[in-house]
This record gives structure tokens, sequence and C-alpha cells, in this order.
């Protein structure tokens, strides 16, 4: 069995030099030396902001220009954020009513129309907008601030949909903007949200500038989680991109830089001994990292040879080598995330105890696998997403899978990913991402284990019918005991199906000079408004 001692960490501190001088040059380019600036090193670099994937830096662009109707609180309650709302006595018709002062950053106001061309463009893309949708018999502007849901049947999770915190948000933009297809890039990147996106000085995959929205009127309640007054109190928040970890945490130590949202774990010590810098997490419920697979091409397309994938999948062995520090990771095959109402073990036995291996050899040699080599995306500038494609290629290796890696960035996987090309055109068999806790706790947001195939379904196009009734069992449920039931049939065909490919839970620390205040926690940050930075 493949074990932590055989594998090493992926390093670039070879190109820790040239990282520095990329520093030096996109500092200096900085803006207005009077401007209040934060500047801040994300997960991953933006090069494709188009709102038009479920990528985390994508999510968190969005939140910095746009808003929503609704949002979650820190209790998991969904409050009110651009609009207020009422629910009929029979419980199917909806009323969202915008609040006054909304703008789009062009200066012309937002409307009913505006917003509901916004969710329909959601309710195309996203699997829990996908869901609500279905259920939705009419959605309409009834006049200038008034947005009316109408559904065929009792839905329970209307509000949650709306308020959901994370990928894919149910933004709002301009109808104009609204209307493109959801697989098309929006155009022009205008919100109503607390900060302005700055075109001029965007350098993709380099730098992302955003300045205050001056004209944004914050709501009065103090923020929290997603929702609450957006209050900004900086004049610009500056993305950089250093692919060296390193190099990023020097520049973090030595004031050049404020944030660091993802440091690797080996430097977290020296941050935490730092007088100047704080260490936290900031998203107590963490991640799920995840192995996907490709379902329209062989050899993935036979559930047999998804089994063998499977069986052969070891957490401890990934978490170890991606995380290292028992302290910040779980071994969990909770497809809802342990620790949650709908957390269960069924079917996770062979990949939480890593004992799959005799059996996933002896799956692969009698499901006809003919040697098709296993085309797996291996991105090798995120932290987080360096070790799983290493490790995972060693094991299916050992199962009897020949495996090319190909190695790339996270934003060429990004793009990758939605071919639906053979490996052999440009496609892909495998590719590797962490989905946040809040975009996984039921079977309606967690996108990943959606059974839709081509007609809507997440990168890989998983197609299973039972999934799908099974979902909709799961809205229609009239309790808690009920849901539970169903959401354990759903993990348990998820892994006899293998939709997915659990690998462990973990939390990420960030690290930010004390500069900083008001860095606020939840399952999407880091967000920027509510910090204040000394000088």
């Amino acid at each position: 069995m493949f074990r932590i001692s055989r594998w090493k960490r992926p390093t670039i501190a070879s190109n820790a030099i040239l990282s520095a001088l990329a520093l030096s040059a996109t500092l200096a380019m900085s803006g207005p030396s009077d401007a209040k600036t934060i500047t801040a090193v994300m997960h991953a670099d933006l090069r494709t902001p188009g709102m038009t994937t479920t990528a985390y830096i994508v999510r968190d662009f969005g939140y910095m220009i746009y808003d929503t109707l609704l949002a979650e609180d820190s209790s998991f309650k969904i409050q009110p954020q651009m609009a207020d709302w009422k629910v009929s006595d029979d419980k199917l018709t909806y009323t969202f009513t915008l609040r006054d002062g909304l703008k789009w950053h062009d200066g012309t106001p937002v409307t009913a129309e505006d917003c509901v061309a916004s969710l329909r463009r959601w309710g195309k893309a996203d699997g829990m907008g996908q869901k609500l949708m279905a259920f939705t018999a009419s959605l309409e502007a009834t006049d200038a601030k008034t947005i009316t849901l109408k559904l065929k049947e009792p839905y329970g999770l209307v509000l949650e949909s709306i308020g959901k915190p994370s990928s894919l948000v149910p933004f709002m933009m301009p109808k104009r903007l609204a209307e493109t297809p959801p697989d098309k890039p929006v155009p022009e990147l205008i919100g109503s949200g607390p900060f302005k996106f700055v075109p001029a000085e965007f350098q993709p995959g380099v730098k992302a500038v955003f300045e205050k929205n001056r004209d944004y009127v914050p709501r009065k309640e103090p923020p929290s989680w997603t929702s609450g007054g957006k209050v900004v109190k900086v004049d610009r928040v500056e993305w950089i991109t250093i692919a060296d970890a390193q190099t990023a945490a020097n520049a973090l130590q030595s004031g050049d830089i404020d944030f660091m949202e993802i440091p690797s774990y080996d430097i977290l010590p020296v941050l935490a001994a730092d007088k100047n810098i704080k260490v936290e997490t900031s998203n107590q419920l963490g991640f799920q990292t995840v192995g996907r697979m490709n379902f329209l091409w062989p050899p993935f397309d036979n559930v047999k040879v998804r089994r063998a994938a499977l069986l052969a999948m070891n957490q401890k062995d990934v978490l170890d080598a991606l995380i290292g520090n028992p302290e910040y990771y779980k071994v969990c095959g909770a497809l809802f995330v342990c620790g949650t109402p709908l957390a269960t073990d069924v079917g996770s036995e062979s990949v939480v105890k890593g004992n799959g291996m005799a059996e996933a050899k002896k799956l692969l040699a009698e499901s006809g696998y003919d040697g098709t080599p296993i085309v797996i995306m291996a991105p090798g500038d995120v932290v987080t997403l360096k070790a799983q494609p290493i490790v995972a290629a060693q094991l299916l290796r050992e199962a009897g899978f020949k495996v090319d890696v190909q190695a790339t960035d996270w934003q060429t996987v990004v793009s990758r990913r939605t071919s639906q090309k053979s490996p052999k055109e440009g496609g892909w068999n495998m590719f590797f991402t962490n989905w946040a806790a809040a975009d996984l706790m039921n079977p309606i947001v967690n996108f990943a284990i959606g059974g839709q195939g081509k007609s809507g379904g997440w990168f890989g196009w998983a197609e299973d019918a039972k999934i799908e009734q099974l979902k909709d069992a799961f809205v229609r449920a009239s309790s808690a005991e009920e849901q539970k039931k169903i959401a354990a049939d759903i993990q348990k065909e998820a892994y006899d199906q293998v939709i997915y490919i659990p690998l462990g839970q973990f939390t990420q620390p960030s690290a930010w000079r004390k500069s900083l205040t008001g860095v606020l926690d939840g399952p999407a940050t880091p967000v920027f408004w509510n910090i204040d930075k000394s000088e």
C-alpha cells in the first residue's frame, strides 16, 4: 500500500527568484499612494471572471462586485440582503421586495426585471437553481421593485436556494448582462455590490483591482457570514498573483502584502511566530477534497472501472500528502460532510479505511479495462490542489491503471474541464478539486452529486436518474427524519455508481498582518468588506 513516505511534496521553490521579481514589478504598478489599499494573495490567480464556473476564485470575485437578494448568517438562517420577502399561506407564492437605494455600478437603478433575469440565468447553471426552477410555475417582475415566484407545489428550499452562500451564488446583475447564456462569459462586469471592478488595471493571471463603490448603501445589521451590512473601510483591494508560497509568505512578513489566503501548511508555524501576523481559520466548516471522473469517455464510462478507481483510493494517504498535520484534517466518507445532520458512513468503508486495493486490482481485471491511459489534470500553482493528482496517480498505477499526469495550472484546469472532447482531442479523464462544506451539506446544494448528465450536470457529466428521483423526494420530505433516510439512500447510490470520490475534509488557515482588523469568518471567505487597515 502506498504511504506518504514514498511521496515528496511538490515544490516550485526554484521559481522563487522569478516570483520575487514579478512581485516587485506588480507592486510597482500599484494605485495611488494616498489610497488605503489592501494587497492580497488569493488561493488562485484570476483569469476568467466572466461568471461561468464554480471555481471559488470566481465566487470570491463575485462577492466583491455583486450582491444577492438573500444571504445566510452564522446561525444558518436566511436573511434579507437586497430584498425582503413574504410567503403565501399555501406556500406557493413568494414575493420579494427590493430595498431602496440599490444602483448598478453604471449609476442605473436596480429593477425587479434585472433580478428576474439574474435568477433565470443562475437557475440554468446551478444544481440547486435547476431544482428550484423545476418546481417553479412562474417567475416575474410584477412592478419595478417586486419579484413574484409561484410554485407548482410546495418546495421547502426556496429561500435556502436564493440565499445560498457559495458556488454557484445567485448574484444579481443588470438584465442586459444576465441574458448572457450561462455557459458564456458575461461581457461587462457590473454589479451593485460594495466594490467596483477596475478593468483598466486587470492583468489576467497577474493582478485584479477593486475600488470602493461609494454609491453602495449597506444594510444596517452587523455583518454575519454573507449577510448584513457590507461596509467598505478601504479605498482599494488589489489581488496579486505570487505562484511561489514561500515568496508570498516572505512578502507578508516584510509588509509588501497584507493578506495571504492559503499559506502552505509547512509555513504556518513560521507565520504564527511572527508578532506582526495573525494566523486564523476563517472558514471553520472547512472543505472536502474530491476526485471527479469523466463519464463520457472510456475507461470511466464503465462503472466497474470507476469502482476499481474508488477502491484504490485511500483518504489518509491523500490527506497526509496534502495537509500533513492531522490538526487540520479529518478522514470522512460522508458526502454531505461529517458533523452535519445528514452525515452518514453508508458506502464509504474502503476509501475511509484504505483497505480496498486488493479488490480494486481484482475488479479492474474483470472490468475489461484495455490499458487506456487515464489523463489526470494536475495543477501545480494552488497549494491545496497539488498533492491529490500525484497521490491518486500512484494509487491508480498500483491498482493496474496506466496513468498520464498532465502538469498544468489551475486556471487551465478550470477551462479544460468544460471540454467534452475525448482525452486524445484535449479532453480529460480525471481532475481534483475542493468543495467548501457549505456547497455539500444536502443533496440539493451538493452540485457534485447530481445525475443530470450533459443537460446541466457538473463537469464529468454523470447521468443517474435514480439520484435525481431521490433528490425530488428529498425536497418533498415532510420531516427531518425522512430527509435523513433519503440522503443516506442518495449517498449509497452515489458510492455504488461512483459519482465522485470524497478524499477527506480539511480546514485551511489564512494569514494577515495585524494592521488589518475586522476580517470576517464564514463559509465563503475571504470577503473584504468590514476590513480596515491601520497605517
